[in-house]
Formats: structure tokens, C-alpha cells, sequence
């Protein structure tokens, strides 16, 4: 499992580095390693692409030889590469589209969203996408394509809810996703329909994601690259230096032409027919894409959310009593995507939200194997979510089974965070679209719904690197900045540890590396320290 990038030159250096001189020492610093043996040190050499030595001051420039390059940090704070371990390709790709900010539930009204896509078809090709952000209150509306249509008649418009479950297309849309009105549900999603004329209207789940891939496919790669290149540009600039992108298969072509600067895992989500899962796209032998980019797990969604009130839960929403949400797939699916996890090389993360699903979940993957065969699977749960009053005995198989929670911080705050972490589980961050990390570590931190469920910053740090890293089998070459590890890390502006907790946000990377080799410098970098 842990084979999904290999570095040759790890076998030789670990032992030796000590012998070897180094290329780069950052000196007087406050170096935060991730690694709870030594959790600071002042100082640290870079060899090529890896950590020599860490320790003080002293210790490290000893080593420095009249080729050696030093940079005195004047007490800066370091840590180890951000891992955004939970993110999506798709609203920075391109194509014509409005924007819509505020994020609550029921998302612009029927009339702006119209009179918005009506503005954009004066300007639009013959035949170009138009895209926008919706939320429940056109979701529902069984009326709106008709309206859409009325408005766009010839230009393809796709409309998706900003939380990523539920889209509506025009009838050009569904016509170039190749859906007819009589077609059945797809594995794993549905279609809702106009009552009176049986037309499909909204798709959910995998119905949307399925027609989605019309949509990307669309978008010429180098303007799909581009808009990847202005998200890493962004990315970069708060010291993150992995991302792992949930993504679909349309998205590769793009993300190998930009070939970015930062470690990119393509986490494969999946299409479905209205028979099964299509695995066969991604089951096609081949090599890593390139050095930066690499191919590993599979994801899928196994109930919706909240907002829509599709995720399982144990109790009935309380605007529709007698409503609990739903599933995504069939027990006996999931079943099956549990079997294929312990019996193939595929690492496992389930989108699990409603507590419903996440004890039916547990209570499957203790019918489907033992503990030990599924601890080494290290299964991701995304998102930390589906706690029910029965917590004690979830946290019990989470912990037997080698779950790893990966918390979003936006979006779950009731999550029992220091709870995991007490009981030695292991807790990821996965932000799901929140790029700011020193955001979401103050969330964590400090915002939690119960506050003795806060963790604090050092730990808030250490799952986003040190876990997250383990979180995709890659713990023995990142995630703390120790001798034989990736030299990953970035120079903040700010000493995240100690400023007043709404300082956080504030915070920015003066200088980020990936493998020893600078790839964003702040101007405060450039002239107060790279210059000396």
C-alpha cells in the first residue's frame, strides 16, 4: 500500500546523512517538526531533496560546508507542508458562469439565477457551457428546467448546489450528457422528476455527477490546466504543498499538462450506470501520470447531507417528520465496496454524514472482516461526521477497526474531536474546498459546538501534515520534518502557536517548499532573508 510513490534515494541517505554535507540550512528558527519526540527544533539541512539533520543551531551549522547555502529565519515559525487531503477539481476550470457567495441553503432565488443565465447567453458561444452556483430553493423547483430552457435554449447550462450534491441541467445539457427522460436511476444517485410531465429536473448524487463529467469534458485541458495553475498559485501561498483531489477520470489529461509544483494524489470517483459501478476506466494499467502527480484509493459518497436532508439519520428531520434521508447505494452495494476494500489494493474513503449510515457502516465492516485485516487498510471516513447517542461504542469500533476520521472543519463542528484524539484514534484534516488552513485550524481549535472538543493548534497542525500524510500511506517520506524525510515545509508570517486566535486567517506562507526546492517566495522573503 505504501508503494504509491517510491524515492530510491531513501534507502541510501537514511544512516549516512550525518557523513553528507548539506545544500541548504535554515538556522534560528522556530521549527514546529510534527513529530511528537522532538516537536521544535532551531534548525534543520536540506540535502537535495530531503531533511539531514535537525536540531539546534549549533548542532546543524556545524555541518555547513563554504558551499552550503544558510538563510537565518530571525525566529520565524516552520512547519511541514500542508497536505489538503480533501479537495475537488471543477469550480476553477473555466467556461462562462456567475457567481454566487453567500452559501446558505436555500442559494439565490429562481428569478437572479435567470436573470443571471440570460445575461451570460448575450455574451455566450453558440453552444458554450454555462455554469452557477444553486442551492435548495431551485433544487426543488420541478419547474426549472422548463424556465431554464425558456431563457438558454441553445446553450447547455449546468447548475450545481454549492455543497456539490444536486444539479440541474437544461434540456441542451442533458441532451449532450446523453440522458433521455424515460432513462432509469443510475447506481448510486436518482433523478427527480416533473410531476406532470415526468421530465427529469434535479440529479442527485451520483445522477449528477454521472451528467457532471459532460460538463468537464467539455473544457479544453489548457484551460483546465490553467485554472488548476491559479489554484496552486493561491494554494502556495499558505504553505501547502500536497493536494489530494477527488476527482473524475476527465480531469487527468489537465492536471498532467500543468504538471503542478505541488504533490498532487488523484483520488479516482467513480461513474455508475443504472447497473453498476464503472471501475474499468480506472482499472486500466499504467505508470504514475508524472514525478508530481499520482493515481491511489477510490472514494465513494454513501449518503448526501444535511442540507438537502438526504443524509441517514436516526432521527427524522423536523420539517418533513417521518423523513431519516437516505442512502446512496443499496446495502448490499456497499457491502460489496466494503469486500472489495479488504480483498484489493485500493485504499477505501466513504463520504459518511448521517449517524444512520455511519453504524450501519461499522456494523458491516465487522460482519465483512476482522480488525486487524481492516487496520491495514487505514479506511478514511470523510468529513467526521455521524455521531449518534451511542457514541461510545462508535468511537470503540473506530478505534478497533484503524478508521481514520478525516474532520472537516466548516462544516462539522459538533464532531468529538479531543474525544478521537484521547482515544488514540487517528484524526485528518480534510477541508473540502476551505484552502485557508490557518482558518481551519482556528476552527478546530477554538469552534468547536462543544468546546472541550477543541483540539489545540500543535495537534490542529500535526493532522493536517503528520496524519494526513499517513492518511494516504505516504508517512515513511512526508508529514514531519525529520533526518530521511521530505524537505516540505513552509515559513510562516505569523507564529501560528501563540497569536490571539483571530490572527489566524491572517496568516500566509513567506516561503514554501517542495523536496528542498523553493517553489513560492513572499517579497518580504526575497528581500529580508533570500538576499542576505
Amino acid at each position: 500500500m505504501k508503494t504509491f510513490f517510491t524515492f530510491a534515494f531513501f534507502i541510501c541517505i537514511i544512516g549516512t546523512t550525518h557523513a553528507q554535507s548539506p545544500d541548504l540550512i535554515l538556522y534560528n528558527g522556530n521549527i514546529f517538526t510534527s513529530d511528537s519526540s522532538k516537536l521544535y527544533v532551531q534548525a534543520l539541512a536540506i540535502k537535495k531533496r530531503i531533511v539531514l539533520s535537525t536540531g539546534t543551531n549549533k548542532e546543524v551549522l556545524k555541518l555547513a560546508t563554504p558551499k552550503t547555502r544558510k538563510i537565518n529565519l530571525w525566529g520565524k515559525t516552520v512547519i511541514p507542508g500542508i497536505n489538503d487531503a480533501h479537495d475537488h477539481l471543477g469550480a476553477f476550470i473555466g467556461g462562462k458562469g456567475y457567481i454566487y457567495m453567500e452559501r446558505q441553503i436555500p442559494g439565490p432565488s429562481p428569478a437572479a439565477v435567470l436573470d443571471s443565465v440570460s445575461r451570460i447567453v448575450k455574451t455566450a458561444k453558440p453552444g458554450e457551457w454555462i455554469n452557477g452556483l444553486i442551492g435548495q430553493t431551485i433544487l426543488t423547483d420541478m419547474d426549472f428546467r422548463q424556465k431554464l430552457d425558456s431563457v438558454a435554449p441553445d446553450n447547455p447550462v449546468f447548475l450545481f448546489a454549492w455543497w456539490g450534491h444536486g444539479v440541474v441541467f437544461n434540456s441542451r445539457a442533458l441532451k449532450l450528457a446523453g440522458i433521455k427522460d424515460s432513462d432509469k436511476d443510475p447506481v448510486g444517485g436518482w433523478y427527480e422528476r416533473n410531476h406532470s410531465t415526468g421530465k427529469i429536473n434535479t440529479l442527485k448524487e451520483y445522477a449528477g455527477w454521472n451528467a457532471a463529467e459532460s460538463y468537464y469534458s467539455s473544457i479544453p485541458d489548457a484551460i483546465k490546466a490553467a485554472g488548476l495553475k491559479r489554484y496552486t498559485d493561491m494554494q502556495v501561498q499558505y504553505g501547502i504543498t500536497t493536494t489530494q483531489f477527488m476527482t473524475t477520470f476527465a480531469m487527468i489529461p489537465a492536471i498532467v499538462k500543468e504538471n503542478p509544483a505541488i504533490r498532487t494524489r488523484i483520488i479516482p470517483f467513480i461513474k455508475t450506470t443504472n447497473t453498476s459501478r464503472n471501475l474499468a476506466i480506472w482499472n486500466k494499467p499504467g505508470k504514475t501520470p508524472t514525478p508530481m502527480v499520482y493515481v491511489s484509493g477510490i472514494k465513494y459518497v454513501i449518503d448526501g447531507t444535511p442540507y438537502d436532508e438526504s443524509a441517514l439519520s436516526t432521527q427524522s428531520y423536523p420539517d418533513q417528520p417521518g423523513w431519516f434521508g437516505r442512502l446512496d447505494f443499496q446495502p448490499d452495494t456497499i457491502k460489496q465496496i466494503l469486500k472489495d476494500a479488504l480483498n484489493g489494493k485500493n485504499q477505501l474513503m466513504m463520504h459518511v454524514v448521517g449517524d444512520s449510515t455511519l453504524n450501519l457502516v461499522l456494523s458491516m465492516m465487522k460482519s465483512t472482516g476482522n480488525s486487524a485485516d481492516w487496520k491495514l487498510k487505514r479506511v478514511r471516513i470523510e468529513h467526521n461526521a455521524g455521531y449518534s447517542v451511542n457514541i461510545g461504542a462508535q468511537l470503540n469500533d473506530i478505534k478497533n477497526l484503524g478508521l481514520i476520521m478525516m474532520h472537516t472543519p466548516m462544516y462539522v463542528r459538533q464532531s468529538p474531536l479531543r474525544s478521537l484524539v484521547k482515544k488514540g484514534i487517528k484524526v485528518g484534516i480534510a477541508p473540502d474546498g476551505l484552502t485557508n488552513p490557518f482558518v481551519n485550524i482556528m476552527i478546530v481549535s477554538s469552534q468547536q459546538a462543544n468546546p472541550d472538543e477543541n483540539i489545540t493548534r500543535e495537534e490542529a497542525v500535526i493532522a493536517y501534515t503528520k496524519n494526513n500524510a499517513y492518511a494516504e500511506f505516504a508517512e515513511d517520506q512526508k508529514g514531519t520534518l525529520t533526518v530521511g524525510k521530505l524537505a516540505d515545509l513552509a515559513v510562516l508570517s505569523q507564529n501560528i502557536f501563540t497569536i490571539p486566535t483571530d490572527k489566524l486567517p491572517e496568516t500566509k506562507s513567506l516561503l514554501t517548499m517542495v523536496g528542498g526546492k523553493v517553489i513560492y517566495s513572499s517579497k518580504e522573503m526575497d528581500v529580508r532573508y533570500l538576499s542576505k
